[in-house]
């Protein structure tokens, strides 16, 4: 008896999660620097990182599942790699995290900017379908592709 190969699932991403997330950072985050309050973006920042290393255990994508029912969210799956959204996600995190810490240490308009930055890169992934995290992955891995190809 021969052993087949395991067949391999398509790797979908889920869209309606994609613009929950995208509505929770631009709202927060707009939040977090009106009133300067630097714990939104910190835990806000925190939760986009869990989600970009572990997506299993995404607060994100928990909050989603438990409130985007009651919104009248359905679930739109496409074939897709979730792998550079994953990637934005760390970089906005990344970003957020970085807002309060300098808003903590005393420099509240790098925090804003490092904030608005966010709120206006989710804004554009939001209303245009322009994922500026998703088109550094894809140029990371042709850069990574290209340089191990020597």
């Amino acid at each position: 008896m021969i052993a087949s190969a395991p067949t391999r699932q398509p790797a979908r991403t889920d869209l309606s999660a994609l613009k929950f997330n995208q509505v929770t950072v631009v709202f927060v985050t707009l939040l977090a620097v009106i009133l300067t309050v630097p714990a939104l973006t910190l835990v806000l920042g925190a939760a986009m990182l869990i989600g970009a290393v572990a997506p299993d255990l995404s607060p994100m994508r928990a909050a989603y599942r438990l409130l985007g029912p009651a919104l009248g969210l359905k679930p739109e799956v496409v074939e897709e790699d979730p792998r550079a959204h994953h990637f934005a996600q760390g970089v906005g995190g990344s970003f957020l995290l970085a807002s309060a810490s300098f808003t903590l240490a005393g420099l509240p308009i790098v925090g804003a900017v490092l904030g608005v930055t966010v709120i206006a890169l989710a804004a554009l992934n939001l209303s245009q379908k322009i994922c500026v995290g998703c088109v550094m992955y894809f140029q990371y891995r042709r850069l990574r592709y290209q340089l191990l190809k020597r």
